[in-house]
């Protein structure tokens, strides 16, 4: 049963993730990674600090300079991020893409190998009514969307679902991106049992997850406290990181979710293919993506 929710702002991580994609574009990952739809979905503010990271223009003052920092790690970050999800659905295609805590993910807006497919953007009601505003006029390259407002700390997932006609029988790809983190263990089991409930024969789990590390955890806090030692709000404020999961438990938990894990890489590895390579970040060593194909 889907119960009231609470008064709760739209995500601003995701908006942060969207400002990496679009300081990126055409920049890291040349031949490989492109989302110009992502500076469209962008406030003004939003915008500038992107203009600035592609300028290579550091501004002046402590809290200006902060939000630079936090775009331009973004950006290394997401262009390898997204060039192996986007591999992975090219691989894994579907009739269904059902995006689990969806933010401002464009795929359905960028991606013509969706042409053929109907997406479903769970998220909750805030971050939805937020993404839909910033759309405005624009339209999907996805065959349909279907906005499907879910919490995951109260809601039924299956049920909603159900009621916005995703199909069981229906070979589904599941996109899971950067959302893992912020969910107890509680939610991340609750979610895969809904996912293996509706998998239908040759269903595809994208995962993309944060595994265990003291300097990326301290990085965070440390950012954290730069941001409101300038006088704002941190972006990551209010959206704290709890499930930090190494490889060989996503893959327990995942096999338990009558998965099969295929692939599993960290984004250091997936940037190293990129040109230009990265510097090497922590952010890049330990963020990663799995792949699972329905076993059962």
């Amino acid at each position: 049963m889907t119960t009231p929710e609470p008064d709760r702002p739209a995500s601003r991580t995701a908006a942060l993730v969207c400002q990496g994609r679009a300081a990126a574009d055409g920049r890291l990952g040349l031949g490989r990674f492109s989302d110009p739809v992502a500076v469209r979905l962008l406030r003004p503010d939003e915008q500038a600090v992107v203009e600035q990271v592609r300028a290579g223009r550091p501004p002046q003052g402590w809290t200006a300079r902060t939000a630079y920092e936090a775009v331009r790690a973004s950006a290394e970050v997401m262009a390898a991020r997204t060039v192996a999800v986007d591999d992975a659905i090219r691989a894994h295609p579907s009739p269904q893409l059902v995006v689990l805590g969806a933010g401002l993910d464009d795929r359905a807006w960028r991606m013509p190998e969706l042409d053929a497919t109907e997406v479903w953007e769970v998220d909750h009601t805030a971050s939805q009514r937020d993404k839909r505003d910033r759309l405005g006029a624009l339209e999907p390259r996805a065959r349909a969307v279907r906005f499907c407002a879910v919490d995951f700390a109260r809601d039924d997932l299956a049920a909603a679902l159900e009621r916005s006609g995703h199909r069981r029988d229906v070979a589904t790809t599941w996109l899971w991106e950067g959302v893992v983190p912020y969910l107890t263990s509680r939610e991340i089991r609750a979610t895969l049992q809904v996912v293996d409930r509706r998998s239908g024969q040759g269903s595809s789990l994208v995962v993309a997850y944060q595994a265990p590390s003291l300097r990326a955890a301290a990085g965070r806090r440390l950012a954290e406290l730069l941001t409101r030692v300038g006088g704002r709000t941190a972006v990551t404020s209010g959206e704290p990181w709890r499930s930090l999961l190494a490889p060989r438990r996503v893959a327990t938990v995942l096999t338990g979710a009558g998965f099969e894990v295929t692939s599993d890489e960290d984004l250091l590895t997936v940037a190293r293919r990129l040109t230009p390579a990265p510097t090497g970040r922590v952010s890049l060593r330990s963020g990663r993506v799995a792949v699972a194909r329905r076993a059962r």
